[in-house]
């Protein structure tokens, strides 16, 4: 997140001012978060019943925040230049519904970020996605638990393709959520490529995301989702 400037040494009058803007900014980022919760929601709604819907949808609502919510990853140069994410028209064959295969040992992911220090991530498991291979399931095993599935394709880094650090498709800690199952004891995730988008890093380096490791690199080209325009 942007950081807050501290008032200059012996500026006793302006003391407090800074908390304010620390208030406001966490207050934008909750609103942010609930935005995208509620976007997700509907999101899943309008797939039951049209994916492609839904995916104009997102599309269109996710536009809307990175042009105009404060908390916008978006750099203020890129902002006001900004006409509209680069994501690709939908396409039905990149849309699935796949059992996690649970791991076969326990795996542990330690990721170092900027703002929440350590975050531990556990291998719940992986899933087969067709003609493209298998991606791994993780669980957030702090902040009350969520599900985590970064992808890198082969487009990963590309000029004219995607973003050289992978995209996310699930991470439901941040409402990014398109579907679970977990009827007559299996569990199975809806896997829609559509929905691949860019993580806040890939806008903004005071970010630092948790990346694509080998278990969630495809050697496949993905060609839907959010590209990214810097590659």
């Amino acid at each position: 997140m942007t950081s807050i400037e501290q008032p200059p040494a012996g500026a006793d009058a302006v003391a407090d001012i800074p908390a304010v803007p620390r208030a406001v900014t966490a207050v934008q980022t909750a609103d942010w978060r609930r935005r995208v919760f509620a976007m997700y929601a509907s999101v899943r709604r309008l797939a039951a019943h049209d994916p492609a819907e839904a995916h104009a949808y997102w599309t269109s609502c996710r536009n809307d925040l990175f042009s105009s919510h404060p908390a916008s990853p978006l750099m203020p140069e890129d902002r006001d230049r900004f006409t509209g994410l680069p994501v690709v028209p939908y396409d039905r064959d990149w849309r699935f519904e796949l059992p996690i295969h649970p791991a076969a040992e326990p795996t542990r992911m330690d990721v170092e970020t900027g703002t929440d220090g350590v975050v531990p991530f556990e291998l719940l498991g992986t899933v087969r996605v067709p003609l493209a291979g298998t991606l791994d399931v993780w669980r957030l095993s702090s902040h009350g638990g969520g599900l985590f599935v970064p992808v890198k394709d082969a487009l990963a880094g590309r000029p004219g393709g995607t973003y050289g650090g992978g995209r996310y498709l699930i991470d439901t800690i941040k409402g990014a959520d398109l579907g679970l199952d977990a009827d007559d004891g299996e569990t199975s995730l809806v896997l829609d490529f559509n929905f691949a988008y860019n993580p806040s890093c890939a806008y903004d380096p005071a970010w630092a995301c948790p990346l694509a490791q080998a278990g969630n690199t495809l050697a496949v080209e993905i060609p839907v989702g959010e590209r990214y325009a810097g590659a």
